[in-house]
């Protein structure tokens, strides 16, 4: 592992590598995904992240209704146990629209027991910008009390909506903020609440810098964020890739580093599901992009209202 390729997560003291596996596809959600992966092929794919340079894995209790923590937890039980030093984040969830003190407690059990860890050094309170803001307090200060009662390590945040991500970071006591789709090539709707979590001493995460996959297979593909991408996101998307190919690289390393190399954000979570995946992003983490490339990425950045929250 190169020294560069680590950093430390904000204040937690905890160093991650500066990519983190993305454990929602491999819950074998066709629905969602257009595409299956058996729980031996996401086993596989898990134990290959254990052997490369990648520290960690992101997963939730809810994805796939806790399938994906099932099959990290039987990967590492097949590999006899976690690497040194790697670290499996994982997220509370409601259960339906029960988002209280004692459902958030039956998430962090449920995640223990499948994982088979008792020990959850990041947790994060996940997508609460679905739920109303004043009946979350309850499920705020519980995750908080799971950790002064060494339950759980270190609390995070993970959601969308940067407006109401920003209203739970005044609460205080969030040490990790995670945000997804909001910060790309073609979209900078989180950059007011990436300086905010940094000032602040908060480490952020950026998830999603394909855009749900537009940014990494853009031949065809017409949606940005799970939503129709406007003409103008379309047609940056197509002079970025011209770009790219014209200096020897693709679309999808570009992106890549335009959230890697940025000092603001510690870690970079990457949707994997298959084991050439991780090759690839060892590639394009060597990768040498001249400046003149990353400038004419930077001038083809969409105007503000054609952003996700523009």
């Amino acid at each position: 592992m190169r020294d560069d390729w680590l950093r430390p997560l904000g204040s937690t003291g905890l160093t991650v590598s500066a990519v983190c596996a993305g454990g929602s596809a491999i819950a074998g959600m066709p629905a969602v995904f257009g595409y299956d992966v058996t729980r031996q092929e996401a086993v596989d794919l898990v134990v290959r992240v254990f052997d490369s340079p990648l520290t960690w894995i992101d997963t939730s209790n809810g994805y796939g209704d806790g399938e994906s923590e099932l099959r990290i937890g039987q990967a590492i039980r097949e590999y006899g146990g976690l690497p040194d030093g790697f670290l499996v984040a994982t997220k509370v969830d409601a259960r339906g629209q029960d988002y209280s003190g004692a459902r958030v407690r039956a998430s962090v059990a449920e995640s223990k027991e499948r994982l088979g860890l008792d020990d959850l050094p990041l947790v994060y309170l996940h997508d609460p910008e679905f739920h109303d803001f004043d009946s979350m307090r309850e499920a705020v200060d519980t995750l908080m009390q799971l950790r002064a009662d060494g339950e759980i390590g270190h609390v995070g945040l993970a959601g969308g909506n940067t407006v109401e991500l920003s209203r739970y970071l005044d609460l205080g006591g969030f040490e990790v903020l995670l945000v997804h789709n909001r910060w790309s090539l073609v979209d900078h709707s989180a950059g007011d609440l990436i300086r905010r979590a940094t000032g602040d001493g908060i480490a952020v995460v950026n998830a999603a810098i394909y855009g749900g996959g537009i940014l990494a297979n853009p031949q065809g593909a017409t949606k940005y964020a799970y939503r129709d991408a406007p003409d103008a996101v379309l047609e940056a998307v197509a002079e970025m890739d011209k770009a790219c190919h014209e200096f020897g690289t693709d679309l999808a390393t570009a992106s890549l580093r335009h959230s890697v190399d940025n000092p603001d954000i510690a870690g970079t979570v990457v949707g994997i599901s298959k084991p050439s995946r991780v090759d690839a992003l060892i590639t394009s983490l060597e990768a040498d992009l001249p400046a003149e490339l990353l400038n004419r990425l930077g001038s083809l950045l969409p105007q503000e209202r054609y952003w996700v929250e523009g």
